[in-house]
């Protein structure tokens, strides 16, 4: 598979070098964002986001993770990486945006955001406008960014969530993880009306489950939030999953064709599908870093 990260690097040493520049794509062809979260921790959160990167990529799509998990950042765990720079040190000038781009399995694209992200809000005009400006290239070059958020509702994750074009949240059926998904739903909704909230329902004892656990939320969200939820799936409980993540490698490439497998695929078909008919209204990565700094001040 093509080093997408190399390749990356080439890019900006030809800009550098006064080459041309690479040709914009229109509005309706850059970089859609998608922040995956949750209200609970150990929902399979970021396992979800690796492998729906993955299933995405099989799909002749260029795609890339942002870890923004700032407090239990754990990407690296799962791929077992260990990245040597972080969106800490384009902010802090050390390092160019397309220098920090790791390579994960599968040739999979993954920037870590864990530190700088923190101090958004205390940024010169100067240093902002150089982070927004240096996401270009990623903009052009990605065709979907998965932003892998932490969980909960504080006011870093919040933020994250409303700065993108869309919210996955993912939810087990344990009804603490369905009082706190709809919890996270709430404040979105609250704070975004228009919001485009997706719903993925994890770790499903059987479809009946993920059935039943589905309408509860979307009946819940439609009678008190008046807003009305996507549901992309649900992925069943998959022995292979554990299996894979002792191996340290997505259960995607380790098992193709476990349960869980299929799910993510049948999953990411309707992802894009769905990005078909929305687009139009793609913010962009620096549409997503603008919107991200003007929430965090």
């Amino acid at each position: 598979m093509k080093d997408q990260a190399h390749k990356l690097r080439e890019l900006v040493k030809g800009k550098n070098n006064s080459q041309p520049k690479q040709k914009q794509k229109k509005q309706s062809d850059i970089a859609r964002t998608y922040t995956v979260t949750s209200g609970k921790g150990g929902v399979g959160k970021t396992n979800f986001t690796v492998n729906l990167a993955l299933a995405l990529q099989s799909e002749d799509k260029n795609i890339a993770i942002i870890d923004a998990d700032l407090g239990m950042a754990n990407i690296d765990v799962i791929l077992g990486l260990t990245p040597q720079y972080n969106l800490g040190h384009v902010i802090s000038g050390k390092r160019e945006i397309m220098e920090i781009v790791a390579e994960g399995p599968g040739g999979l694209n993954i920037i870590p955001g864990v530190s700088g992200i923190e101090s958004l809000a205390n940024l010169s005009e100067y240093q902002l406008q150089n982070l927004i400006a240096g996401w270009e290239v990623l903009e052009n070059e990605f065709d979907i960014i998965l932003i892998d958020t932490g969980a909960g509702i504080s006011k870093k994750v919040v933020n994250f969530i409303l700065a993108a074009d869309e919210a996955i949240v993912l939810c087990t059926p344990e009804p603490t993880a369905i009082t706190d998904a709809y919890g996270v739903i709430k404040v979105i909704s609250n704070n975004q009306k228009d919001a485009k909230i997706n719903l993925v329902i994890n770790q499903i004892e059987s479809s009946k489950e993920g059935n039943r656990v589905s309408k509860r939320i979307i009946e819940v969200a439609k009678e008190f939030l008046d807003i009305e939820l996507d549901i992309l799936g649900s992925i069943p409980k998959d022995k292979s999953v554990t299996q894979a993540v002792k191996k340290q490698n997505p259960f995607l490439l380790e098992f193709p064709d476990c349960e869980a497998s299929i799910a993510i695929k049948d999953i990411r078909n309707k992802i894009l599908d769905i990005q078909i008919e929305e687009k139009e209204k793609t913010k962009g990565i620096k549409g997503f870093f603008k919107s991200l700094v003007n929430l965090s001040r």
